[in-house]
């Protein structure tokens, strides 16, 4: 019978130094799905991200992707960091940051084609940057560069989408853009994994809730997981009158 998960992860924890960050998770991630990652500051949402990329070394458990270990399948995963690890200061180009996502397809030394054009420019189309192909990223708003990395996921054409925080200081009208071409990834079949803070729109961005702090506390569709008593064991003190007041 064939294996439909994206990723599996069994018994996984994760160390720094001697401090526990993740305890025995076990999930399983399957394709046609947005998963929103939910937990307070320090829960481990990144950890998770750095492990399943081997990011970290201090790792006990198995993961695997597309029933395959990591090395076998790199391609097939794109990555977008929080936007405070990325040197927005390095002088390259709109256009020239979203062709990155074509390298992974290419061998050491060959040269961007004509298709690479192609799928690079459609890519800045979906994410309605193709005026500011040849900007500075440097120059850009907090959405628009958010915008552009998740254009060059897009031209990477990859299967598993890794995406920390992608809406963080972003404005309204790249919320929108972003979670759009989101869904349109879910509807051809690809695996989305968001870490993300508003509680007030995980029932309307995701299909699945993971609700982590340093354990796995719950997963499963929004419908079911999405509740003040998960909620409340994922956060504690931290969910705050106002959180709860949104979650109607």
């Amino acid at each position: 019978m064939e294996d439909k998960r994206t990723i599996e992860i069994k018994g996984l924890s994760v160390n720094y130094g001697k401090r526990r960050i993740l305890t025995n998770i076990y999930l399983d991630i399957y394709p046609g799905k947005i998963y929103g990652l939910v937990g307070p500051n320090g829960a481990g949402k990144s950890t998770l991200f750095n492990a399943i990329l081997k990011l970290t070394d201090s790792i006990s458990g198995e993961i695997k992707i597309f029933n395959q270990p990591l090395n076998r399948v790199r391609t097939r995963i794109a990555y977008i960091p929080q936007k405070d690890d990325i040197d927005w200061s390095f002088p390259t180009t709109v256009k020239e940051v979203v062709l990155q996502g074509r390298y992974p397809h290419k061998r050491v030394g060959s040269l961007l084609n004509k298709e690479d054009y192609r799928i690079a420019a459609e890519a800045m189309k979906n994410l309605n940057i193709e005026q500011l192909a040849k900007r500075q990223i440097s120059k850009l708003s907090g959405g628009q560069q958010q915008r552009v990395f998740i254009a060059r996921a897009l031209c990477q054409e990859a299967d598993l989408f890794l995406l920390d925080e992608p809406f963080a200081g972003v404005d309204h009208l790249s919320e929108v853009s972003i979670i759009s071409v989101l869904k349109t990834l879910k509807e051809k079949g690809k695996t989305i994994l968001v870490v993300h803070h508003d509680l007030s729109t995980v029932k309307n961005y995701f299909d699945n809730l993971i609700l982590l702090n340093q354990r796995l506390i719950a997963e499963g569709p929004v419908e079911e997981t999405f509740t003040i008593d998960n909620l409340q064991q994922a956060f504690g003190p931290q969910l705050t009158v106002f959180q709860k007041a949104g979650l109607g």
